[in-house]
């Protein structure tokens, strides 16, 4: 069986790593990759928003399957393209991938269905957006409803952040074209957790509930970024935690897409804000999270390709997920300046030496024989552990033994 992933990140590469421990043993090309990557799987030189390369090289080399790593190409259409073409491929296809492609589409869908969330407001204009903060209280949440890698959400603590932020993002276009409405949403007090569930439409299925951290340094300061480091499993969401998620977000989710008429097959990422007994929805994303994928995915026991098929195939009701017992944190190792400006091309050093956790890689390339920085996030270290301090303390070695100039990472993730 030929398997195509799509995408270049540590997400990528975690999903083709438990690929290749498929039964089935599969031949998998990723495309782009990286050079991590490379060392189980071909890697095809097509970008993930090239969608007439993909579908060419899915069809000339007759890929039985693809996975969508990305949003970017989801939102674009490349399941519908794909469909099109008689190909098999995993994730929503672009009507449904406007659950990540734009925050009002998801906050209407929110509260037509009755699903705890902040109260907000969709602002079309600047001028709406600055009589609008009247509206909220500080801090307030400003969201761009694009896409915007991750980084599209700011938390003003005043109405002069809040009205710079606002500016930045609708008259300078901070974030490009994901800026031309924003969402001003209510501040949500609590613990952020993130719940990846495989949903083909009829049954939703969640996963292990991993926890992320989204701000750049210790202590949650900085900027947000795309994830600086997650651990899995929650110490957070339990048994009786998730069955309200179940009772409060899943269901009436799936309630919806059917009221909506809405086809939804892949991964549905719950963003949630838990405060003691309230659960309230930040965000719908509609892939993996990265780096939750990372610290999910070596726990599950269950083969990987044969969930992808019953979820294509719309038979996820006859898939168990079953999950080992250890325990796994992760941390990004992260180009100095990111999620800001940053310097590509510098050289990694002891890769070699690290042996007590798995190694992702998130932006590496080649330089010769030699591996280099090509992104803000770089490598994902995955310690693993029979207790989640084994597991942490493992991670933090190897992040210790890796050296790149400007290299750094917070020291609390899973603290």
């Amino acid at each position: 069986m030929k398997v195509l992933v799509i995408g270049s990140g540590a997400r990528e590469h975690a999903i083709a790593w438990k690929l290749s421990q498929s039964k089935r043993k599969p031949k998998l090309y990723v495309a782009p990759g990286n050079p991590g990557i490379s060392e189980i799987a071909t890697c095809a030189p097509i970008e993930a928003s090239d969608l007439k390369g993909l579908l060419k090289f899915a069809l000339s080399e007759k890929i039985d399957l693809t996975i969508v790593g990305p949003e970017a190409p989801l939102v674009m259409g490349i399941v519908d393209l794909f469909e099109a073409n008689g190909l098999k491929i995993f994730g929503p296809n672009q009507e449904a991938a406007q659950f990540e492609g734009s925050k009002c589409f998801t906050k209407d869908f929110l509260m037509k269905n009755k699903i705890p969330t902040a109260a907000y407001k969709v602002c079309e204009t600047v001028e709406i957006a600055m009589d609008a903060l009247s509206d909220f209280e500080y801090p307030v949440v400003i969201k761009a409803d694009g896409l915007a890698a991750g980084k599209g959400v700011v938390i003003a603590e005043n109405r002069q952040d809040a009205q710079r932020a606002l500016k930045a993002i609708m008259e300078d276009k901070q974030f490009g074209n994901a800026g031309e409405r924003v969402v001003l949403e209510a501040f949500l007090k609590g613990v952020e957790a993130s719940v990846l569930c495989f949903c083909d439409g009829e049954t939703i299925l969640p996963m292990q509930v991993a926890q992320d951290y989204k701000k750049a340094f210790d202590g949650d300061l900085g900027l947000n970024t795309g994830g600086m480091g997650a651990y899995c499993p929650s110490r957070i969401v339990d048994a009786d935690r998730m069955d309200k998620i179940k009772e409060s977000v899943l269901i009436p989710f799936l309630k919806g897409l059917k009221d909506s008429k809405v086809s939804y097959k892949g991964i549905l990422f719950v963003g949630l804000m838990i405060d003691e007994d309230e659960v309230n929805v930040l965000e719908f994303n509609v892939r993996f999270g990265d780096p939750e994928t990372e610290v999910i995915l070596p726990r599950l026991e269950t083969d990987l390709l044969d969930v992808f098929e019953a979820v294509v195939e719309e038979k996820l009701s006859e898939v168990d997920l079953v999950y080992n017992e250890t325990h796994t944190v992760g941390v990004i190792l992260a180009s100095g300046g990111y999620p800001e400006f940053y310097e590509k091309g510098i050289p990694i050093y002891g890769l070699e030496k690290c042996k007590n956790s798995l190694i992702f890689h998130a932006g590496t390339s080649w330089l010769g024989d030699d591996y280099v920085t090509s992104g803000g996030r770089v490598l994902c270290l995955v310690g693993q552990g029979q207790t989640h301090e084994i597991a942490r303390k493992n991670a933090y070695l190897d992040a210790s033994r890796i050296q790149f100039n400007g290299c750094f990472y917070r020291k609390d993730i899973g603290q």
